[in-house]
């Protein structure tokens, strides 16, 4: 099943993104490293962002269909 990311999730990505090549430049391990882990946090928001904005999209669209009845 392919997922698509919301608006929301693609922020979160674009700072995960941000955050990763900030890491790389980084001469501190100990800096890096915490930078990683915020982007890693970042990525497994951007999914979570986008799986429930998709819920909420599927319970507007189906309380439409019933009003539509």
């Amino acid at each position: 099943m392919t997922m698509q990311i919301s608006q929301r999730g693609k922020e979160y990505l674009e700072t995960a993104k941000t955050l990763l090549r900030a890491a790389q430049t980084m001469t501190d391990r100990a800096i890096a490293g915490q930078l990683k882990a915020l982007a890693d946090d970042y990525q497994r928001r951007a999914a979570k962002a986008s799986h429930d904005d998709a819920a909420k999209a599927g319970d507007r669209s189906a309380a439409s269909a019933e009003r539509e009845w």
